[in-house]
């Protein structure tokens, strides 16, 4: 494979990747005017229900413009020799393989998240605001970037350091090397997540004694799961949107509730709400799904080592002089339509597990408890109740609501 060929590749991808979903993104929006199913009569009165198409309809437009600058942006940059200009900058500084290829990504990943940030901007202070979801103020959200900048420094660029002193030391057998240190750093942040990183965020708080965390505890022990923290987040510091999470296993396992989940949910609708995180952990779905991303990333890691040191894929991106972090940008775009078909089947089996956890949750608890909490959830946050079956299909880690109310019934 020569340079050109690749160059064109590249182009075909991104552009392909692009006409699909702007395709299934009309499908959907098409779906917007549906009427709603009579199994989900009761999420919305008229008004809301209008309310919510509204915002979908805005967001399918904000979706539009901003996918459209996207690719503009990244055709623009590859065309006109944008990677050659920022690997030139990074080797005016350095000729250090490792520093070179930190300040390469360093300004690659900054830039777009600063050329992106007015679309950020947008999307919160002006559609969530509108729809009255945003309590986040423009402080914070410029604090969250820096944090999320701060962070990317630190665990990317460590990360990235570490596999390319594989590389030097360990040749095309870096993989093994390289693989070995993501899945303990995908096991060590399964674990932990909750107690380092989520903190930098938001304050978590242990739930107050009284009814609801005795319920709680109660269904615990009644399916004999020991639960040690339960945990309230500020989620209400940004967003009016509900949510609950389960995060660790072993003695690091907890369970969080969102101070929005418990102010919009009944006691019992929230047991249920965690009677299906419990079912997560009851059915290994995170064990499962940590194995596999550690086996993905093996797999990937792997494909990588067989083509990383051909020059051919830094002068496809017009980089002159070759190197592990162009060819690394080469093989990422060229790996695109692999990492596709393996996220539809992720979202294939995230569906499936979601019905899992489901069904323990109905029976171990109560269904209509469940169906509740999920209605009210839906209409808290605008859902679509008739997503297409090719978005669905594409992008939904979760059932539609008509699915998972219909099993639940089942």
């Amino acid at each position: 494979m020569n340079s050109t060929f690749l160059f064109y590749a590249i182009i075909v991808i991104i552009v392909l990747q692009f006409l699909m979903e702007a395709l299934v993104d009309y499908l959907n929006s098409r779906k917007f005017q549906d009427p709603i199913p009579e199994e989900l009569q009761d999420v919305y009165d008229s008004e809301e229900y209008l309310r919510s198409q509204a915002y979908k309809k805005d967001n399918y437009r904000f979706g539009v413009l901003s996918s459209s600058f996207s690719i503009i942006l990244t055709l623009g940059f590859l065309i006109f020799g944008g990677f050659e200009w920022v690997d030139q900058i990074a080797r005016n500084y350095t000729d250090n393989p490792i520093l070179m290829a930190l300040i390469f990504f360093g300004i690659i990943m900054l830039g777009s998240d600063i050329v992106t940030t007015p679309f950020a901007y947008y999307q919160t202070f002006v559609i969530e605001e509108k729809y009255g979801f945003n309590k986040s103020s423009v402080k914070l959200f410029f604090i969250d970037k820096i944090k999320g900048w701060l962070m990317m420094v630190i665990l990317g660029g460590g990360i990235l350091a570490m596999v390319i002193w594989f590389v030097q030391i360990a040749g095309h057998n870096f993989w093994i090397y390289a693989l070995i240190l993501i899945a303990i750093f995908t096991v060590f942040m399964n674990l932990f997540y909750s107690r380092l990183i989520v903190p930098l965020f938001n304050k978590q708080t242990p739930l107050e004694d009284g009814s609801l965390k005795s319920k709680i505890e109660n269904y615990a022990s009644k399916v004999g799961f020991k639960l040690q923290n339960i945990f309230v987040i500020d989620g209400s510091k940004r967003t009016t949107k509900a949510n609950a999470y389960f995060a660790g296993f072993g003695k690091e396992k907890r369970v969080t509730l969102y101070d929005t989940l418990i102010q919009e949910l009944e006691e019992e609708e929230i047991v249920a709400v965690l009677a299906h995180e419990v079912g997560h952990y009851k059915r290994n779905h995170i064990i499962i799904n940590l194995i596999i991303s550690i086996l993905l990333t093996g797999v990937t890691l792997f494909l990588l080592s067989l083509f990383i040191n051909n020059p051919e894929f830094s002068f496809a991106i017009g980089v002159t002089e070759p190197s592990f972090h162009a060819a690394l940008i080469c093989f990422g775009i060229l790996y695109t339509p692999i990492s596709e078909i393996t996220g539809l089947v992720m979202n294939i089996l995230s569906r499936k597990f979601e019905f899992e956890a489901d069904d323990f949750a109905k029976k171990t608890y109560e269904p209509l408890p469940l169906i509740k909490s999920l209605k009210k959830l839906s209409k808290n946050s605008l859902s679509n109740l008739t997503p297409h079956s090719a978005y669905v299909f594409l992008h939904y880690s979760h059932p539609p609501l008509i699915q998972r109310i219909q099993n639940l019934k089942a």
